[in-house]
């Protein structure tokens, strides 16, 4: 016969993150003061006063959300900083569609083919979004015309949210998962998280776990018990 613990055990060890869609459309991305500018410079295209934008924000900011929203809107190619490594012809990035996403690792990347990248763009007056996590100027860059490219482009911030945009994003991560939440969960969560987006990320992920192997609601007794344990 199975003990009570361990049906416990062998349940937590079947928990397995399925995934879900989050809702990435231009609609669902909630604006605030802390985004707002990066909105507007993506809405703003194709007027554009240069042809490199860089995106800048935390890890959960929403680059990727609002990369995703350009590239739909653009039809732009998307090139990981790791695929910078080897890339021979740039000029493939831009067709058909004039436009391209790139996402820049100061780990994984090529100097010299971003600039090549950055001067086809200039050239063929291409589009060119990159993304990345710090500003230009620090960027661990050594080539002096890259250096020069990059911190004359203009710069679009998304900032750490306010408790009002990060209580309305936990709701939207929640409902992302078809997790259905009581305010009083949110408002708990809030005076007691760090004000990031990725830590709202991971709360929501380790509640959803934690209620997927536990069979029950996403409550505050729970919330209080997986904050304490991930604090």
């Amino acid at each position: 016969m199975v003990k009570t613990s361990d049906r416990e055990a062998m349940a937590s060890q079947l928990v397995f993150d399925l995934g879900h869609r989050p809702a990435l459309e231009r609609d669902d991305f909630l604006v605030s003061e802390c985004n707002q500018e990066a909105v507007k410079w993506i809405d703003s295209w194709p007027k554009w006063p240069s042809s490199l934008l860089i995106m800048v924000g935390n890890s959960g900011s929403g680059k990727s959300h609002l990369a995703g929203v350009w590239q739909a809107k653009s039809g732009a190619s998307v090139l990981r900083s790791d695929e910078l490594m080897d890339l021979e012809d740039p000029w493939s990035l831009f067709t058909p569609i004039a436009a391209c996403v790139v996402e820049y690792n100061p780990l994984k990347f090529n100097a010299e083919a971003l600039l090549h990248i950055i001067n086809t763009a200039n050239e063929i007056n291409a589009y060119l979004l990159m993304t990345a996590d710090k500003p230009p100027s620090k960027w661990p860059i050594e080539l002096p015309d890259l250096l020069s490219r990059v911190r004359t482009a203009p710069v679009a911030f998304l900032n750490d949210p306010d408790e009002k945009l990060l209580a309305a994003v936990m709701v939207k991560l929640f409902s992302d998962r078809q997790l259905k939440v009581e305010p009083e969960v949110i408002s708990y969560i809030i005076p007691r998280i760090e004000r990031t987006f990725e830590a709202a990320l991971k709360l929501v992920s380790e509640l959803d776990r934690a209620a997927l192997s536990e069979r029950r609601a996403i409550t505050v007794p729970l919330t209080k018990k997986i904050m304490h344990r991930y604090s």
